[in-house]
C-alpha cells in the first residue's frame, strides 16, 4: 500500500472497489509519486499545452524544459490547440517524481456553455488515458478551480462522481490539493458520496 508522498500532512482514504482506492490529501502535486514507473500526475493545462500559471506553471517548472519540448511535439488539432477542453494527452514526467504527466483542459466556469460536462470529460478522459497507458496510480489537482473560477463544491461533486464511475480500473486515484478550502470541499463531498 503506497502512502502517496507529496507533503502529505493528512490523507483520507475511501474504497472505490475491492482493489481500488481514492485518496484525498493536502500537498504539492509536483512532489507526488508512488513508484516512479506506473504513476502520473494530471496537469490542468490550457489548450496550447505550453505552460501557464498556477499548477500548470508549477508542473512545467518542476518537470524542466523537456516537458515543454514534449508538448510542442503533440500535434495541433487546430491552430494553437493541442488539447481541446475536456480532452487529455500524455507525456513523460521528465524531472518530476511521477513517471508521466496527463495534460487535460478544464472549462472556464463562466465562459463554457456547459461547464459540468466539460469538467466531467476532463476527468473521464484523464482516467481513460491513464488506463490506456497502464498507469496504476494517478494524482489530480482541483481542475478549473484556480483562475477558471469553478465553484469548489460543484467541482468536487463532478470530480468525485467521475472517479466513482471510472476510477476502479486503477489501483489508486489521488487528489493532491493545495489549499485548505479546496481540500475541505473535496473531503466533505467524498464523505457524502462514499458513505459505507
Amino acid at each position: 500500500m503506497s502512502t502517496g508522498r507529496g507533503d502529505s500532512s493528512e490523507m483520507v482514504s475511501f474504497q472505490l472497489s475491492p482493489s481500488s482506492f481514492l485518496k484525498i490529501q493536502k500537498g504539492d502535486i509536483t512532489q507526488w509519486s508512488v513508484d516512479g514507473s506506473s504513476d502520473a500526475i494530471v496537469n490542468p493545462a490550457n489548450e496550447r499545452m505550453l505552460g501557464g500559471g498556477g499548477a500548470d506553471g508549477a508542473i512545467h517548472r518542476a518537470a524542466g524544459p523537456e516537458l515543454k519540448a514534449a508538448c510542442y511535439e503533440v500535434p495541433e488539432v487546430r491552430p494553437g490547440v493541442r488539447c481541446p477542453t475536456g480532452e487529455a494527452r500524455i507525456t513523460p514526467g521528465f524531472n518530476l517524481p511521477a513517471s508521466h504527466v496527463i495534460h487535460t483542459v478544464g472549462p472556464i466556469y463562466d465562459v463554457d456553455k456547459d461547464p459540468e460536462i466539460s469538467l466531467r470529460n476532463a476527468y473521464r478522459n484523464s482516467l481513460r488515458v491513464a488506463k490506456e497507458n497502464n498507469i496504476q496510480y494517478i494524482a489530480f489537482p482541483a481542475i478549473s478551480c484556480g483562475i477558471y473560477r469553478y465553484p469548489y463544491d460543484k467541482a468536487a461533486r463532478v470530480a468525485l462522481s467521475a472517479v466513482k464511475e471510472f476510477g476502479s480500473d486503477l489501483k489508486e486515484v489521488h487528489f493532491v490539493l493545495f489549499s485548505d478550502e479546496i481540500y475541505d470541499a473535496w473531503l466533505n463531498k467524498a464523505r457524502e458520496m462514499f458513505r459505507d
